[in-house]
């Protein structure tokens, strides 16, 4: 234990460091410093508890406060040129903010330290198993999140790291599928080698049920890439009475919290940041994420407490994955209601007490309207988790620079220091 203590202490320095574009320099953790880290079985588990720890600590922050200003579900208030910048969007959202470098930098971090494990744990004669399995698969897991969030942020991403910083891009979709592969291939590893319990208790712990987590982020990746039956079918090998949750201390805090009392960088928009006619009035998932300070509206939800969890998928999103599924393909208009309604009439159970406690849903029975009400159902339910921005542009709602009530931007532009140390970088969108 005193072994895997050392190298965690190692990781969390290690992390500390700044990342600059996708180069992956000493003492940069996606390339360790010396032989230990990548290729000791100690320091292979540290780095796969040290990509749940760092997604969970800077990947939510970075993926969850900033497309949720874009997608104006929150607002900058901070006199910080980075929040105004973010705040503003379209044009005058430049290359040199620091948000979007932060944004695109953590997430090609945990893809370089997801591929240190990938690349090194076979190779280690004492890791088998179970084990092994686990290992391989969490760090598929994180893999997949990185490039699921480089898609729904940029035009274009790179789907694998370089030593020399110069990746080539591909365009969004082929990152999604990238994604959706190493979530296959991790799938396919835990059926055919159960994880163990040591991989549980030194890596996930008991609060991440891992299977499930690869099942749902399965389910959404693959509704956003178009694959509508896949993401049904993996949405329905979710089981929806355990949850996944990351667990937070005094020293590693919740980063919702952070944001939310210590760095107040945001506030609530009102309404989820719905605009008329999206927002039910009566909807209790609105006293569920917001709260009053004064004449301030704030986060509320899973930011509440410094330690508190916060989830790492809600049930719900994958009832509604699957209602707009079934829309999508031209599938039961009946069944898809049924599910909308579920998620609708909810006054208590859920697990994570994100409940809706609206009637029924009573409008038309047609692909439109009920596409219209599982976008409404999203904003709602899963306020404030970086999906909105995605949903936005997948359900065509209005676009800048025409409109900006819904959100500011369509894709982030590519950050000055990827530009400089990168030839390949593609060339930025207009807005």
């Amino acid at each position: 234990m005193k072994k895997i203590f050392n190298y965690k202490f190692l990781l969390l320095a290690a992390m500390a460091l700044s990342f600059n574009s996708c180069k992956m320099d000493v003492p940069n953790i996606n390339q360790p410093s010396g032989s230990a880290v990548p290729t000791t079985r100690e320091g292979i588990i540290a780095i796969s508890a040290g990509l749940q720890m760092y997604y969970s600590t800077n990947g939510v922050a970075a993926t969850y406060f900033y497309p949720a200003v874009t997608a104006r579900e929150l607002k900058g208030v901070a006199t910080f040129t980075n929040t105004l910048e973010l705040e503003a969007g379209g044009t005058e959202l430049p290359t040199a903010n620091g948000n979007i470098l932060t944004l695109w930098s953590s997430m090609q971090k945990l893809l370089g330290m997801s591929e240190s494990v990938l690349n090194n744990a076979a190779s280690i004669s004492t890791l088998t198993g179970g084990t092994l399995s686990g290992t391989l698969a969490n760090a598929h897991l994180y893999r997949a999140i990185a490039l699921g969030a480089l898609a729904t942020s940029f035009e274009k991403a790179n789907t694998h790291t370089q030593k020399d910083g110069k990746v080539t891009f591909v365009d969004r979709q082929a990152v999604l599928a990238e994604a959706i592969k190493s979530l296959n291939t991790a799938i396919a590893l835990v059926q055919q080698t159960p994880i163990s319990s040591e991989f549980t208790s030194s890596v996930t712990g008991s609060t991440i049920h891992l299977l499930n987590c690869l099942h749902a982020f399965n389910a959404r990746f693959n509704l956003m890439a178009g694959n509508y039956q896949q993401a049904y079918s993996e949405a329905n090998l979710v089981d929806l009475t355990k949850k996944s949750t990351f667990t937070y201390t005094a020293i590693s805090v919740n980063p919702l919290w952070n944001q939310t009392n210590i760095l107040k960088y945001y506030i609530v928009r009102e309404n989820l940041g719905l605009p008329t006619g999206l927002f039910e009035t009566g909807d209790k998932r609105l006293d569920f994420y917001t709260k009053l300070s004064g004449t301030t509206l704030q986060l509320k939800g899973f930011s509440e407490t410094q330690t508190g969890e916060v989830p790492v998928y809600l049930p719900d999103e994958m009832k509604l994955i699957k209602a707009e599924a079934l829309l999508r393909n031209n599938g039961s208009l009946t069944e898809a209601r049924d599910l909308i309604n579920e998620v609708r009439t909810q006054a208590n159970g859920d697990l994570f007490n994100v409940n809706a406690s609206l009637p029924a849903y009573a409008g038309a029975v047609n692909k439109n309207e009920l596409l219209l009400e599982v976008y409404k159902q999203r904003c709602a339910e899963l306020f404030m988790s970086g999906l909105r921005l995605e949903d936005s542009r997948r359900f065509g709602r209005p676009a800048p620079p025409q409109n900006t009530t819904e959100r500011n931007r369509n894709f982030y532009p590519y950050p000055d220091q990827e530009r400089i140390g990168n030839p390949n970088t593609p060339a930025d969108p207009a807005i």
